[in-house]
């Protein structure tokens, strides 16, 4: 498949990859990477760094959201090939090494086949790798606190809940939300569209999920950026209380 990018602001694109997202934020030559889609996603993340005129060996860092298979898919990839650094919220780096695995499991997955746009959705995962592990080596903290000195001066902000160390990433000065999948726009086995959470059998903490909408909501922005569905434009408060009435 061929990657699907957009740029919505000045050194921003949003990538849809298969049925998942990933950022690029780029400052002159340097780019900043978050997410990475799956391991099926490889070669489409390779030809959007070429598509906004950059390259691999460009990429100052990988910031991961959270270390599930649809975003951690090239993660080491690119550490180990470019020596790119890949940083995660200091409770996700475990989990990044997979010394555990947050993420449905196949069980939760069968008990709810009934649904639609489950059986697709798998069938789907299965062809991209969604099942395969690749664990990074050597993640790594956040180097600081407050703004990376990185491409786009990303700032993180720990929400938990979809996994213990998920984390979004605000980008001020462009009203911007990198919202992984805390705060999505739709997914293959959502019935809804718009501001939403992915159905609770993705999340592995229901309740942490929805308390960290109200940390979003704090979030100066009117651009999200989630890790499925499409851009969403209108105030990031807005799309948080939205996804938190639809949750119930």
């Amino acid at each position: 498949m061929q990657a699907d990018v957009r740029q919505v602001a000045d050194g921003a694109y949003l990538v849809h990859g298969n049925h998942t997202n990933w950022v690029i934020l780029k400052d002159g030559d340097a780019v900043t990477l978050v997410d990475t889609g799956y391991p099926g996603d490889r070669q489409p993340l390779l030809d959007s760094l070429a598509a906004v005129g950059s390259a691999p060996e460009a990429i100052t860092a990988v910031l991961i959201t959270h270390a599930h298979n649809d975003h951690l898919g090239s993660a080491e990839y690119l550490r180990s090939t470019y020596g790119t650094p890949v940083y995660l919220h200091k409770a996700e780096v475990p989990h990044a090494r997979r010394e555990f695995l947050q993420q449905v499991s196949v069980g939760a997955v069968l008990r709810n086949v009934w649904r639609p746009g489950v059986v697709p959705w798998l069938v789907h995962v299965l062809r991209v790798g969604g099942t395969e592990q690749h664990p990074v080596g050597a993640p790594e903290s956040f180097p600081g606190d407050g703004a990376l000195d990185l491409p786009g001066r990303p700032v993180p902000v720990h929400t938990p809940g979809h996994t213990d160390g998920h984390t979004v990433y605000h980008l001020p000065h462009l009203g911007i939300v990198i919202s992984g999948d805390a705060l999505v726009s739709g997914h293959p086995t959502a019935r809804l569209r718009g501001p939403q959470l992915l159905p609770v059998m993705f999340d592995h903490d229901r309740a942490r999920t929805v308390a960290s909408l109200e940390l979003i909501a704090q979030l100066e922005g009117d651009t999200l950026l989630p890790g499925h569905g499409p851009v969403h434009h209108g105030p990031v408060r807005e799309a948080a209380e939205q996804a938190r009435t639809r949750a119930g």
